[in-house]
């Protein structure tokens, strides 16, 4: 019996899905496919947490799919044996998908799946995502594009749909034998829950976003939430920029205050902003899916020298340095597996600058901690974040500034960090400079109930920009950023930004 096969991948939703909706009007029945491949469970980047938060969202899918008729699939196997089994038991029509931006595994993987099409004579339609656009060699005409596409209406999902019922067993984490952390204030997984997270923040959390995205303790409300949707693809990006213009030519409308009229439009055309990084920092990925594992600059980042060191990485990982600030962000983000981008911006720099830790030990740490973890935007900020770009400025983060900037009482460093919780505010950000008596007082000895700093912070701080400025200025690798500006450069802005120095801080504009 032929049939056709709708391959899900990290687009786990009904809604917006142009391989559902076109896979739905063949006469064909329907294989709903979603996969958890050995393979990549392997990788370095792969973390169980993913799996189970997939999985869970995958849950969710198989209950929407059923309310058109429709029953997914759930299968643990390499995809070229799947889909060989599938052949051989009916005989594949056609495959849907979407489009996947991924590291070089899934693109090696990809690759092997058009091979195995040909050979076997099954077309493969490949649907675009989000704002990515396939096939381009340069930026020169993306914006356009992605802009055009972005304008066009949601896909609807199919009212009905004629599936084969899945009866094989569903794997399970257990079954698997992976062991995710728990994490703390989890989200609800499925495009259901997505939908309900747009919502409350286009209409209640939204209004103050713009001013209170950068500060840690008030993002984890007034920001939108929606990265582990978008990870998954529980929602799309056209979705939610859909929804948010709705949202803005309502108010428009509206009779609410002036003030609060201009705060929402406000946070809403930044969120917007933020929505169409997504898909610009994706497009490097698309266009050089090497970024996890070589430098967008390799003479520069050769010229850095930077090296591995064992205890110093561990202090930094687990949230153990002894700098109180970025010590409450590394255990935000490890007991939550989220945390608001500034911050990871700042934990990044700080392992480039500040300690001087090789880029890709501690962007695979990172990886392995979001929730959210998108490839194509982790390993664009990680080149940017450890200067190996060369067509970024130097971001270095001073974790002192940051921290009362955005935590000036200690409220949040005290709520992820117990042993400083009696610290003194005029200490909470230095506390290794409280009189051994106020120590005693507060239950807080420095160096046994809270780690020494590592070193002089701000010292080595400025003697990692001094070193990375330094590499920069070799004419091979000023050659090579030209071409990499050529390939990957905004076109929206091609003068160069200069950089802005303030207090103890060297760095741009966050865009």
């Amino acid at each position: 019996m032929p049939i056709n096969v709708v391959w899900f991948k990290r687009d786990l939703r009904i809604r917006d899905h142009a391989p559902l909706f076109e896979a739905a009007k063949e006469k064909d029945p329907l294989i709903l496919l979603y996969l958890v491949e050995p393979e990549r469970l392997a990788q370095p980047d792969t973390d169980p947490t993913h799996i189970e938060w997939e999985l869970d969202c995958a849950t969710e899918l198989d209950k929407n799919l059923e309310t058109i008729g429709g029953s997914l699939h759930i299968v643990y196997s390499n995809v070229i044996d799947c889909l060989s089994k599938i052949n051989d038991e009916y005989r594949i029509n056609k495959i849907f998908s979407h489009q996947e931006t991924g590291t070089s595994w899934s693109y090696e993987r990809d690759r092997r799946v058009k091979e195995w099409c040909n050979e076997e004579g099954v077309p493969w339609k490949e649907f675009p995502s989000n704002g990515v656009i396939r096939g381009l060699m340069n930026r020169d005409h993306w914006k356009g594009l992605r802009d055009k596409r972005m304008l066009k209406s949601p896909i609807p999902p199919p009212d009905s749909i004629e599936s084969i019922p899945a009866l094989e067993v569903k794997p399970t984490i257990d079954s698997m034998g992976l062991t995710p952390r728990k994490l703390t204030q989890r989200p609800i997984p499925g495009e259901n829950a997505a939908l309900e997270t747009l919502d409350s923040f286009l209409n209640s959390r939204g209004e103050s976003y713009r001013w209170r995205m950068s500060s840690p303790a008030e993002a984890s409300h007034h920001c939108s939430r929606l990265s582990p949707y978008f990870s998954t693809g529980c929602l799309s990006i056209r979705s939610a920029l859909w929804k948010t213009n709705q949202r803005k030519a309502a108010l428009g409308e509206s009779n609410i205050g002036k003030k609060s009229k201009s705060s929402w439009v406000k946070s809403l055309s930044s969120f917007q902003s933020r929505l169409a990084w997504h898909c610009h920092f994706i497009q490097k990925l698309e266009q050089e899916p090497t970024l996890d594992s070589i430098a967008m600059n390799v003479d520069l980042d050769s010229r850095m020298h930077r090296e591995f060191d064992e205890n110093i990485f561990h202090a930094w990982a687990t949230g153990n340095t002894g700098w109180p600030f970025f010590d409450a962000c590394m255990r935000q983000l490890i007991s939550t597996g989220w945390i608001n981008f500034r911050m990871r911006a700042m934990i990044m720099s700080v392992s480039s600058y500040t300690l001087w830790l090789p880029w890709r030990d501690s962007g695979l740490h990172l990886a392995r901690l979001f929730l959210d973890y998108e490839p194509g935007i982790h390993w664009s900020q990680v080149g940017m974040q450890s200067g190996t770009t060369g067509i970024n400025s130097i971001r270095a983060y001073s974790i002192h500034k940051q921290g009362l900037d955005h935590d000036p009482n200690g409220d949040f460093i005290k709520s992820w960090v117990p042993s400083l919780k009696n610290v003194p505010t005029e200490f909470i950000h230095q506390p290794w400079k409280m009189p051994l008596v106020t120590q005693n007082e507060s239950g807080c000895v420095i160096g046994r109930d809270y780690p020494s700093p590592m070193l002089d912070e701000s010292k080595s701080r400025r003697e990692g920009v001094a070193r990375a400025y330094s590499a920069r200025r070799n004419e091979k690798s000023r050659e090579t950023s030209k071409k990499v500006y050529e390939k990957h450069g905004s076109r929206k802005n091609r003068r160069r930004r200069k950089p802005i120095r303030t207090d103890d801080t060297l760095q741009t504009k966050l865009f």
